[in-house]
């Protein structure tokens, strides 16, 4: 695999803050719903895209992805020159750095593109035509995932978008730091964060979100798993929730991006 020849990376240089382990949550999901077309490749690629200053999550979703994925290659992507300089080091077997942007320099189509903590910086009226470019990168059985977290991986709000568009959202936390799930909309991405407002759908999901899990109070007593799973079961009867017990187990749940889309779009 060779880089594109590119003049100018697309996008703009982001703050570069990471940590290690910051996106476990994102990167677990990632390995339950991507697992199967990360496999069906010959040399299936996946981009982080924005890794930051230090090139750990990049690390990471190499190991997390080869678990379910042995032949998976992982290419980190960063606008900053000094940072994929300093990456260099860390290059091996499967795992790759390279200057870019929005434009994806790899050749080929990328199975996965991840953009974490990548378009917070960006106004709302951007995202759109950055998914459409980044999903016009993606292979046909390619996922874009793009979404925010806290700066330790406590909380996390993503969209999953395929070559068609945005599909799904889900919202990850550690349950035994969460006090109500609305403390999830100050994580929410950048096409929903500004939306979490009276009259808006992602403000009356996570209003329902707050009832179901005062509802379900009385399972505490077994648990913040337990209420959880309970509050995600009632919520399901109003909300198109797409997953299961499975994943609500792991402190997940995932909505249609159809239902919480933002008037105007």
């Amino acid at each position: 695999m060779t880089a594109r020849a590119i003049r100018r990376p697309v996008g703009n240089v982001t703050r570069g803050t990471t940590n290690p382990n910051r996106l476990r949550r994102m990167d677990r999901w990632i390995a339950a719903v991507q697992g199967r077309a990360l496999r069906g490749g010959v040399e299936p690629v996946a981009i982080d895209l924005g890794y930051g200053a230090a090139p750990w999550t990049a690390v990471e979703l190499l190991e997390r992805l080869r678990g379910v994925a042995p032949l998976v290659r992982v290419v980190g992507v960063e606008i900053e020159p000094a940072r994929v300089a300093a990456a260099k080091e860390y290059e091996r077997e499967g795992l790759a750095f390279v200057h870019g942007g929005f434009e994806i320099p790899v050749e080929g189509r990328p199975v996965l593109i991840r953009a974490a903590n990548v378009l917070r910086q960006y106004e709302e009226g951007e995202v759109p035509g950055v998914w459409e470019r980044l999903c016009g990168r993606l292979a046909p059985d390619g996922l874009l995932v793009e979404g925010t977290c806290d700066e330790i991986g406590r909380r996390h709000v993503w969209v999953a978008l395929g070559p068609e568009g945005p599909r799904t959202v889900t919202f990850a936390a550690r349950l035994g730091s969460l006090e109500r799930p609305s403390d999830l909309a100050e994580r929410l991405p950048k096409a929903l964060i500004h939306r979490n407002v009276p009259g808006e759908a992602v403000h009356s999901f996570l209003r329902d979100f707050d009832r179901a899990w005062a509802a379900a109070a009385p399972y505490a007593s077994y648990g913040a798993r337990q209420r959880w799973i309970r509050a995600v079961r009632d919520l399901a009867v109003d909300w198109p929730v797409t997953d299961g017990p499975g994943r609500w187990r792991q402190g997940e749940v995932t909505v249609e991006w159809g239902a919480l889309v933002p008037s105007g779009l």
